[in-house]
């Protein structure tokens, strides 16, 4: 069986050393002293390790069960959600005022790749249940905060998000589910929705869903789309679940992965439910819930690499297989461990380096979204607008690639289910598609993003990027031929595309459409280049200051130079691509494929 174990210094170093959050003046940050985090991620690795990563398997092999218009949870799981609602987890960022810890996201999002790496598919329960409070605390009026958002961030009751249809996914202005106004100001809510995580299972009292659906007479398309608040159960005067509400499971999709997770067909057949916001800017209050998601499923990708990666390293180190070129290095043995080759080197260096670096980069973005919503920064929070589909897309599609990866260093036995290597690949895939396909992420950010606020927040990434240069080079030669030159080579690469964009998109659109999913990625390599230099200078510090475990910082430094050596060049490549235009892409009459 795989294993697991909490990064939890890994997290350590990145919060204080790199972000150094006790420092800051985000409200709530001057609490987030070293020894308080490293308790709360103590107690956190522990709950994944003991208690989610053993079910990780079980909910893969068992999966969830539809029986009777009942939905069955994989056997542990009621015991296990149970616990993390007695721990307070699931309330860790959410406001006192409704039973939460009011700790800072950063902190949240911290945890939150623990558990996910130990069991996606049952974490998605509370994570889409936290989405949904989000978006009623964001947009709901007192009453209805009042009447759910206890229960949600208790999880006593949990949450959905209710978007796509079988006619449609991406294009929501597609949909058909109606909305029928009623005297009372309530609504009848009738259509069927795909694809609903956590769609409903037997782990809560009630399922509260937020529905997209449109009200008869609105505008067509996107703009006639409104959010409502649609419980399993209705809710009573004194806040318990009463009748049944006409919500029913039309089935458990069967998945790829994520087993664990109850992915339903819902049908609404004249259920009562309550507008959240305002009639007709529902996509405005989703978007509370889906840009937190997007982050969220980043920060997936993450997970599944690095529970994968923790599992090849342990395989490379004990498997025999072959002998060293330069030499035996296990001489009294048949063969040498796998490690000892170059190219198994190669493999788990590529997926050492993106996730320690992916690591940091999801923290920082978790520290604006802080500093947007905690200290009212426009500017963090324009940041972490044009950043979102690059933390989404880029950590996704890299996340399964380095779970595939993994894999392919147990050879064959990678693609045998007794050593539960597919799981994480299997899993990861998802991530890749949901909250937003990743094309369609590649397309936001060069379609809507770059140009957002006048280019203001991508013009204010450079100018990061160039201050850090200009702040950390010249002092010292050997880091600025590692992580200073390459991070200004690649920054310039970007540059190039986005002035390319600007320049051939124009006269045709194509040509920037064309080249948005090499965007994409090259700007994630950038700021995964841009979060090693500052991992480097902060292990530098560490190791000159006289820290005591100096193979750690080291060991960082290292690692850093492999991305910025390896990795981080295929900003070039993706730049030659984008110069290409449309030409090639767009050559072929559609009979022709």
């Amino acid at each position: 069986m795989p294993v697991y174990n909490a990064p939890t210094k890994d997290t350590q170093f990145i919060l204080h050393n790199v972000l150094k959050i006790s420092d800051s003046d985000v409200p709530g940050y001057s609490e987030l002293e070293a020894d308080f985090t490293g308790a709360v991620l103590e107690e956190a690795g522990k709950v994944a390790t003991n208690v989610l990563h053993p079910l990780n398997v079980v909910g893969d092999t068992e999966g969830c069960r539809l029986e009777n218009g009942i939905v069955y949870t994989p056997n542990g799981f009621k015991d296990a959600f149970e616990q993390m609602k007695e721990g307070g987890w699931t309330g860790l960022d959410m406001p006192e005022e409704y039973g939460g810890q009011n700790m800072p996201y950063v902190l949240g999002t911290a945890v939150g790749e623990m558990f996910s790496a130990a069991n996606q598919a049952f974490v998605m329960y509370q994570g889409l249940t936290h989405g949904a409070a989000s978006a009623i605390l964001a947009h709901g009026t007192d009453e209805q905060k009042n009447k759910y958002l206890p229960n949600m961030v208790s999880c006593e009751w949990t949450g959905t998000m209710n978007l796509t249809e079988p006619h449609c996914g991406t294009d929501l202005g597609l949909m058909r589910t109606k909305a029928e106004p009623q005297d009372d100001g309530s609504y009848k809510i009738s259509g069927q929705k795909i694809f609903i995580s956590s769609g409903d299972h037997d782990m809560a009292d009630n399922i509260i869903h937020l529905v997209l659906a449109k009200i008869p007479g609105g505008p067509e398309g996107i703009k006639g789309v409104s959010l409502f608040i649609v419980p399993k159960f209705i809710v009573n005067e004194d806040g318990t679940p009463g009748e049944r509400n006409g919500v029913s499971v039309g089935k458990i999709e069967e998945k790829m992965g994520i087993h664990g997770n109850s992915t339903c067909v819902m049908n609404y057949d004249e259920a009562t439910g309550w507008l959240l916001g305002e009639e007709h800017k529902g996509m405005r209050a989703m978007f509370t819930m889906m840009n937190e998601a997007r982050l969220g499923v980043g920060m997936q990708g993450l997970s599944q690499a690095e529970a994968a990666y923790q599992n090849a390293v342990e395989y490379a180190k004990d498997r025999l297989q072959g002998r060293d070129v330069t030499g035996a290095k296990n001489p009294d043995g048949p063969a040498d461990p796998l490690i000892v080759h170059p190219d198994i080197r190669r493999n788990l260096m590529d997926q050492k380096s993106f996730t320690e670096g992916a690591r940091a980069f999801i923290l920082w973005g978790a520290t604006m979204i802080d500093k947007a919503h905690r200290s009212g920064d426009k500017d963090a929070d324009g940041l972490i607008s044009l950043l979102t589909p690059v933390i989404k897309g880029f950590l996704t599609d890299e996340g399964y690639d380095m779970t595939v990866q993994a894999q392919q260093v147990y050879g064959g036995h990678g693609y045998i289910e007794e050593w539960g290597m597919s799981q994480y690949t299997r899993d990861a895939r998802i991530a890749m598609i949901y909250e937003g396909a990743n094309g369609v992420q590649a397309l936001d950010l060069v379609g809507r993003k770059l140009a957002q606020d006048g280019g203001k927040h991508v013009m204010a990434f450079f100018e990061m990027v160039k201050s850090f240069c200009k702040e950390n080079g010249g002092n010292d030669e050997t880091y600025d031929k590692a992580f200073i030159e390459p991070l200004k080579a690649a920054s310039k690469d970007l540059q190039s595309a986005g002035m390319y964009f600007m320049q051939e998109g124009m006269k045709n659109p194509n040509n920037a459409l064309s080249g948005s999913y090499d965007f994409m990625h090259m700007f994630g390599h950038v700021c995964l280049g841009l979060m090693w230099a500052q991992m480097a200078k902060a292990a530098q510090e560490a190791l000159d200051s006289g820290a005591s475990d100096k193979e750690f910082y080291e060991t960082k430094i290292n690692t850093g130079r492999f991305y910025m050596a390896r990795r981080l060049p295929a900003t070039a490549m993706h730049l030659s691509r984008i110069q290409t235009g449309a030409d090639t892409v767009m050559a072929l009459d559609a009979a022709n494929f």
